[in-house]
């Protein structure tokens, strides 16, 4: 109960009592009094802090102390003082009304242990306690049932109702078990008071402090089973010490291809300098299972959520701490310490974030907590775009976005930045703009669609410092394998699929389409593809090849931009083949090729993908005006770029949709 709502209340009792003690000691004086004290007992429920009350004095003041009530309200156990019953040491009306207080408080408490030991159905009329109460109650009781269909219906009735009070989420959200708590969170519109606040184990430190953890927190992690990468950039985590730096004086250092000049302390540039030391070094031992126990063991945990908050101000260290949870949150065995620890307060509040980055980062750590309605896994790199709640809508398809070279999972479907005028901008400014179509204007005209993005790394050059043993993984064989693995843990293959590609993206799609052929766990996906979307797909290579080993001293082509050459045999090979294959499979595919040049430098615009080689030969083949960026960026919900793609997912779902 918050101050505000506490006064109002306490100035009601005021009124009542003040009445009372103009009045003689009659029956139904005493009525009265047991009326106030049951009303105020109602504030008290089993397993949780409600208020601290003190009568001082009935004819002048009845009032609650409210700095005792913030300091208790988030423990676990009832505060009530102590007081002597002794009729010598308080007299008359205020040692009756003590006693009163007490005696309501305790049949509160019974009340609910009662209801907690009934059968559902049985009818709680019997019990002397306000309505609501009791279906607050019997609700968190649902909610632990063990039939499966009653606690999903408890769940959804508990953050669908709005008629609670502030003491009743509270009450709700210590009761609550580890299940309904995450089931919570991923409901759509919840009150977030049915998330305590999370607790700190320890006060926060300041940013020196959580360098020393994070650095004992790596150096402790186990060197074992490590992708050679990840060693790398861990050990010279490690070795760079904050005093090496400020010896420096200088330049630059980079950590994953992230430059960042060189500062004296991390009190200089706090987030940035923890995350370019540890936190994405930590990012990648939080991909391998072991790794994760050790985290855990060693309280990693706290250590990440003390940084949580420490860098409010900083939201690509915050994805990159829930990047963590939702990788440690692939094992169910860590769940009840993720939960333990608070971290599904911090995710029921990042899901309401209006930046779709960190909505769909909490969205996948939830959906992996979930074991109650999710049954596939999102690992590393696999993010959930819709539904990111729990939804009686049945989902019927699966979409798939698949991003290209210097891509990533949000950024390369957003929608295209429009430069207008004032007067223009006066007139579409009721048009909503979206930082991700395929969330937000797919998702409401297909609701029951599964949109899923995906995330690899992908280097356009070698120019800069990067793990020197790090090419073996550029490779689209290499790719097509690792995000196989991750595409069916993520359940694509059980249901009707329509894959969406940008650039390399769409050269990655036909890789991993022929793989699966020749797999049988993953002949499932090949089988359920209903059609195929390529935005500027350089099936028979690209110019940015040419341009790049035309200019090596400017820029040192990497595997993937080697891989895209016109006299490239692994293309040909890999277009052939997949050719005879679709045809074959007889699969719809819509192409998209660019028409408008792109800026690559300051001196120089070149068409990336030219019509002929975004042409793979099969299906419908469309030259749009804009740019090799700007191909899979529709200007508005209404353009043609959207309405097409759309119309050819719908047609290629006929009968699934059923819109």
């Amino acid at each position: 109960m918050d101050r505000m709502s506490l006064a109002a209340y306490c100035g009601i009792c005021c009124r009542k009592i003040g009445a009372l003690g103009s009045a003689r000691k009659t029956d139904q004086s005493w009525k009265d009094i047991r009326k106030i004290a049951k009303l105020t007992g109602s504030l008290i429920l089993g397993g949780c802090v409600l208020a601290t009350y003190e009568v001082l004095t009935l004819k002048k003041l009845f009032s609650f102390d409210t700095q005792a009530v913030q300091q208790e309200k988030l423990k676990s156990y009832i505060y009530l003082p102590t007081v002597s019953l002794d009729p010598s040491e308080y007299q008359g009306i205020t040692y009756q009304v003590r006693k009163e207080l007490h005696r309501a408080a305790r049949k509160i408490l019974e009340t609910n242990a009662r209801i907690f030991r009934r059968p559902f159905d049985e009818c709680f009329s019997i019990f002397d306690a306000e309505e609501h109460e009791c279906a607050l109650w019997l609700l968190v009781k649902r909610s632990q049932s063990k039939d499966k269909m009653v606690r999903l219906q408890a769940v959804q009735e508990l953050a669908s109702n709005r008629y609670w009070r502030d003491y009743q989420y509270r009450t709700a959200a210590q009761a609550s078990d580890q299940r309904t708590a995450v089931g919570l969170a991923r409901s759509k519109d919840v009150d977030l008071r049915f998330f305590l606040p999370s607790l700190l184990l320890s006060k926060p430190r300041d940013a020196c402090c959580l360098e020393d953890k994070l650095r004992l927190l790596l150096a402790a992690l186990p060197q074992t089973d490590l992708d050679p990468c990840v060693q790398y950039f861990t050990s010279l985590a490690l070795r760079e010490s904050s005093q090496t730096i400020a010896a420096q004086k200088g330049g630059l250092w980079c950590f994953g291809g992230n430059g960042l000049p060189y500062c004296e302390s991390l009190s200089t540039v706090p987030a940035k300098t923890v995350e370019l030391f540890c936190l994405q070094a930590l990012v990648h031992h939080s991909k391998v299972p072991s790794h994760c126990d050790e985290i855990e063991s060693k309280g990693g945990l706290q250590l990440l959520q003390e940084l949580y908050h420490l860098c409010k101000d900083s939201p690509k260290i915050q994805r990159s701490i829930i990047h963590i949870i939702g990788n440690m949150a692939l094992d169910e065995r860590r769940h009840s310490s993720i939960v333990r620890t608070g971290w599904v307060s911090i995710l029921a509040h990042m899901m309401k974030s209006p930046r779709v980055m960190e909505s769909s980062h909490a969205a996948r750590a939830l959906a992996n907590l979930d074991r109650e309605t999710v049954q596939e896994k999102y690992s590393d790199g696999v993010y959930l775009l819709h539904p990111q709640y729990r939804t009686n809508e049945p989902i019927k398809a699966d979409v798939l976005f698949v991003h290209g070279l210097l891509g990533a999972a949000f950024k390369t479907w957003r929608q295209q930045d429009i430069e207008q005028s004032t007067a223009e901008k006066e007139v579409d400014a009721e048009d909503d703009y979206t930082e991700c179509w395929p969330k937000t204007w797919l998702a409401s005209d297909c609701p029951s669609l599964r949109i899923i993005s995906v995330e690899y790394d992908t280097h356009l050059s070698d120019w800069r410092t990067k793990c020197p043993v790090e090419s073996y993984r550029e490779s689209l064989a290499y790719k097509s394998a690792e995000l196989l693995k991750k595409l069916r843990a993520a359940g694509i293959g059980d249901r009707p699929l329509v894959w969406l590609s940008h650039s390399m993206g769409g050269l990655l799609v036909k890789k991993m389409l022929l793989d699966a052929s020749m797999d049988p766990e993953m002949d499932s996906i090949v089988n359920n593809t209903r059609g195929i979307v390529f935005y500027s797909v350089p099936h028979h290579g690209s110019r940015l090849a040419e341009y790049s080993i035309n200019v090596r001293f400017l820029l040192f082509p990497s595997v993937e931009v080697k891989e895209l050459s016109k006299d490239s045999p692994a293309l040909k090979v890999l277009n052939d083949d997949f050719l005879s294959f679709a045809k074959n499979k007889n699969f719809p595919v819509l192409s998209f090729a660019e028409t408008l040049p792109t800026r690559v430098s300051r001196m120089l615009s070149l068409h990336v993908v030219p019509v002929e080689s975004a042409d793979l030969g099969i299906g419908e083949l469309i030259p749009v005006e804009v740019s090799h960026l700007n191909i899979c960026k529709p200007k508005n919900k209404d353009s043609f770029l959207y309405q097409h793609t759309l119309k050819f997912i719908q047609d290629s779902l006929a009968g699934k949709l059923g819109n």
